[in-house]
């Protein structure tokens, strides 16, 4: 080793050297390491590829080109694995009770392997909705250099001259059972909505959480709004194993840069473009692994500042595709640098800081469509709405974005599972003017607190969308639109409000003045609290009973490892 340069084997220093560490060398000369490996710092490529959902079907060769660009900036590089679950598939039955919990699992892996094997830096890539936050919370914990890639958006389908997407597939459903299009529509929808790899294409929760990582500076610019059948997908993933050395040659730490005011302007990316009602989730979690001080509170502060300027999907008109054409988030940051609504001085992880980026970024496109004028906003603040009250004393999430209505009330349709309440929509059930209450779907009550994406597109497929309210203690796609409200905390497996709720009560929501409130007497209220009895665990065994009984809630993110006094 030059011993005038500096040594960038922060941890791998211990496998590296000494007598003692000659079975350890080995085994790593088995997978090709040579002597001249031995005197870099080992950089670890978490690769999240998966032939289980078009998300991630590509970042196998994504990571390779990672492996290159690590290996040509100094590195000794080495390809690891772990798993994926896609939501678009396990939503709607059982499987998405393991599609929160997958995101400790993919988090824990990445921890694990790293750690064991006492790498000095990581390129995570991710695609579908948990894996951008669990490679996240994984570098947020480890905290050596990393830099995050996300695999890229899916192209739109085609259909009869527009483009569509997966959300189109779920409320053709509610279409053709409501009569609306008929069998041979449908299966057209199905072959058509997904042409090839990448995340869903609107700006639901894989698109929301990869632009929220740019913004916080844990990625590339341009790396969210990229597509990922795009060219430049692999050259940023080889730039991204370069930065990671030089991360390490400049002393520049994840937690250096997932700062609170880096997490201000994630939220203030998502306010602006609409994004998931998952970002609550998500970022409270990373905020938690990274050790800042982040809650749900911030969201409502920031939010009060930011319009809503993107017209993207579910409730407007466009793709991230679409956004890319215009410029991207790159773009849309730069326009609220200009506007004084994003911290410009945090650091990135090319070294320079948000402002230092945002000024080597062109503008929007001129003509664009996209993306509002600061001036004419689609809503002059942002769209994701905190409420609290009496059904939601931790607090609950609003997605008010699309939506001509600020208030509603009406008598409360109990349902204590999706299940319930699917049978309930397909059997008319459900009229305009209730309010649809699903519960024990949160993080413990699940567990794993599901996404109610078949049920949001079943109404809207069935005209009722903003005719009906639907409040959850679990959690919605960000395919979701309509006048939803999830994340209700506490949730009902723990006592929660939202359990004490029965058929006929009355529920008033009101996003003006974000409550959520029982209008039933204070008496009434305690009596039935005093009657409650904590259901039954559903799973005692494996790892839907292990993340039970130790998941936080969702007002804290969700995670696994609040261990409160």
């Amino acid at each position: 080793m030059d011993k005038t340069k500096k040594d960038l084997r922060i941890r791998s220093k211990v496998i590296s050297e000494g007598v003692n560490r000659v079975p350890n060398r080995s085994m790593l000369r088995a997978v090709g390491f040579t002597d001249e490996d031995f005197k870099k710092p080992m950089i670890g490529v978490a690769s999240t590829w998966s032939e289980v959902t078009p998300c991630n079907v590509h970042i196998d060769k994504l990571a390779q080109r990672a492996k290159s660009g690590a290996k040509a900036g100094g590195g000794a590089p080495m390809i690891f694995n772990t798993i994926t679950v896609s939501d678009g598939i396990a939503m709607g039955h059982e499987g998405m009770f393991y599609s929160l919990p997958s995101r400790e699992v993919i988090a824990d892996s990445i921890e694990t392997v790293t750690n064991a094997e006492r790498l000095d830096g990581i390129v995570a890539i991710g695609g579908c909705d948990k894996t951008t936050p669990a490679c996240v919370m994984a570098i947020a914990r480890m905290n050596i250099p990393s830099v995050y890639v996300y695999g890229g958006t899916i192209q739109p389908g085609k259909l009869d001259g527009k483009d569509i997407d997966i959300v189109s597939s779920f409320e053709a459903v509610g279409q053709y059972q409501e009569g609306l299009i008929d069998e041979e529509q449908l299966y057209k929808v199905e072959c058509s909505a997904c042409p090839g790899a990448g995340a869903c294409g609107g700006m639901y929760t894989a698109n929301t959480m990869a632009s929220a990582v740019e913004a916080l500076g844990m990625s590339i610019p341009g790396s969210s709004s990229t597509p990922a059948i795009n060219d430049y997908k692999e050259q940023e993933c080889e730039q991204a194993g370069e930065l990671v050395v030089k991360l390490l040659e400049q002393d520049i730490y994840p937690r250096d840069i997932m700062t609170k005011e880096a997490f201000e302007n994630a939220i203030t990316v998502v306010m602006a473009l609409g994004g998931s009602t998952n970002a609550f989730l998500h970022l409270l979690a990373m905020a938690h692994t990274a050790e800042v001080d982040l809650t749900m509170d911030d969201f409502e502060r920031v939010r009060q500042n930011v319009p809503h300027i993107a017209d993207l999907k579910p409730s407007g008109k466009y793709v991230m595709q679409d956004l890319y054409e215009a410029g991207g988030v790159p773009a849309v940051m730069k326009l609220l640098l200009e506007e004084g609504l994003l911290h410009g001085d945090c650091i990135t992880v090319t070294g320079k800081t948000i402002a230092e980026n945002l000024a080597e970024v062109p503008s929007l496109k001129e003509g664009q469509q996209v993306i509002k004028p600061i001036s004419e906003p689609l809503k002059k603040t942002g769209p994701l709405v905190v409420l609290k009250g009496n059904l939601a004393p931790e607090g609950a999430v609003a997605k008010m974005s699309g939506q001509k209505i600020s208030r509603f009330e009406g008598p409360a349709k109990v349902y204590d599972s999706e299940a319930e309440c699917t049978k309930a929509i397909e059997g008319n059930q459900i009229k305009e003017g209730d309010v649809v209450v699903i519960r024990n779907v949160g993080p413990k009550g699940g567990p794993g607190m599901p996404e109610m994406l078949s049920i949001t597109a079943m109404i809207v497929g069935r005209g009722l969308n903003g005719k009906v309210a639907l409040m959850t203690d679990g959690r919605f796609s960000g395919g979701s639109h309509g006048f939803v409200i999830g994340h209700i905390a506490p949730e009902a497996a723990v006592g929660g409000p939202i359990g004490l709720l029965q058929n006929g009560d009355i529920v008033a929501i009101d996003s003006d003045t974000q409550e959520i409130n029982l209008q039933i007497s204070e008496e009434e209220f305690e009596k039935r609290a005093r009657e409650w009895k904590k259901p039954v665990p559903k799973f005692t065994r494996g790892i839907l009973a292990k993340y039970a009984n130790n998941v936080s809630s969702s007002s804290k993110g969700a995670v696994t490892d609040l261990f409160e006094e």
